[in-house]
């Protein structure tokens, strides 16, 4: 469906196809230049194209789009949550969360999502299919252009597991930092992944100065198996082992992301396990307040019990955040607005 899609292929892709159809290379350039900086969604708005080469690429190739479904905006702390509609008909999220640094947004890997994590919204349907590169640069693109703004950072930590549309993800990564393009510095984006150890040290081996994020959520492995299918595919140990390895080879921190349940979680012994497992690695916390979801019922741990986590893992000398909740009365966590839509338009 998307093997043709221009604005899925890189700068070099780009540069092959031009040279086959008996172009310049700098004619791909240019192409690739105006699909990333005008973010253009139609060969005829390459007018820097002539009219006959326009009509030429039209024949074999189109750029992808997708189009705004609905739009939520926050009355608390200005955050947007975008649904988007794919070509296909699939719906995405997408979120924009304002920081004093600039905008960031949440975006999304996949329509769905198989990891199976219990207090996840994103994964109750399952996975539909990937994304594609273009799909996903297309959130960025609808997002700057609806707001007028230039996205600060972008966060890999929407719908689906970006290391399990790895081949996709990596190509949005390197067209999102194409000088030619966005150029997007690797630092200010995050990718977020549930654990795909294989895939862990495969991103290590392209050290992109990316900031890789792991959802961790239980230091003690027979509990993560509980919370996070992905844990009986891989154990905590190769996952801890995986991590040092991927600092080692890149020399940049790891986040590890941490969300509090009452009474499953957020117990003395959680904290001092936590506290050992993460003794010494190049690493920060990120303690989250659990997002309640009807299919997990459990509530979050009391604010206490975060800010306490937060004291003493700093006194382990662990960095430590308590992430800002944003957007929460527009649902703005994964997965929920996307279910409510679905089942909205099912009953049309």
């Amino acid at each position: 469906m998307y093997y043709n899609d221009l604005k899925s292929f890189s700068l070099d892709e780009m540069k092959s196809i031009f040279v086959e159809m008996g172009q310049k290379e700098y004619r791909a350039i240019q192409t690739f230049k105006f699909i990333h900086q005008n973010m253009v969604n139609s060969i005829e708005d390459i007018t820097v194209l002539s009219k006959s080469l326009r009509d030429k690429l039209n024949e074999n190739f189109s750029i992808s789009d997708i189009s705004i479904a609905e739009r939520y905006d926050s009355k608390l702390d200005n955050t947007k949550k975008y649904l988007f509609k794919l070509e296909d008909a699939n719906i995405i999220e997408s979120v924009a969360m304002e920081y004093k640094h600039g905008t960031t947004a949440c975006i999304s890997t996949q329509v769905g999502c198989k990891m199976g994590c219990a207090f996840c919204a994103s994964t109750k349907g399952g996975l539909i299919r990937n994304l594609s590169s273009g799909e996903i640069l297309s959130q960025v693109y609808n997002i700057q252009n609806d707001l007028d703004i230039k996205l600060s950072n972008i966060v890999l930590m929407g719908s689906g597991e970006p290391l399990d549309n790895y081949e996709n993800v990596i190509k949005f990564l390197n067209i999102l930092h194409d000088e030619n393009g966005q150029n997007l510095s690797y630092r200010n984006i995050t990718l977020s992944t549930c654990g795909v150890v294989p895939k862990i040290y495969k991103l290590a081996e392209q050290e992109l100065p990316i900031t890789l994020s792991i959802s961790l959520h239980s230091p003690f492995n027979e509990e993560r198996k509980r919370i996070m299918p992905i844990a009986k595919a891989y154990s905590l140990d190769e996952l801890l082992e995986a991590c040092r390895y991927y600092i080692n080879k890149t020399n940049r921190r790891i986040t590890f992301e941490y969300t509090l349940i009452k009474e499953i979680n957020d117990r003395k012994e959680d904290l001092n396990e936590l506290s050992r497992i993460l003794k010494g690695l190049l690493c920060h916390v990120n303690l989250i307040s659990l997002n309640p979801i009807e299919e997990f019922a459990k509530d979050k741990a009391n604010k206490n019990t975060i800010e306490m986590f937060k004291r003493e893992l700093t006194k382990s000398g662990i960095p430590v955040t308590i992430r800002r909740e944003m957007g929460s009365d527009i649902n703005a966590a994964c997965g929920q607005l996307r279910r409510k839509y679905i089942s909205k338009e099912d009953h049309i």
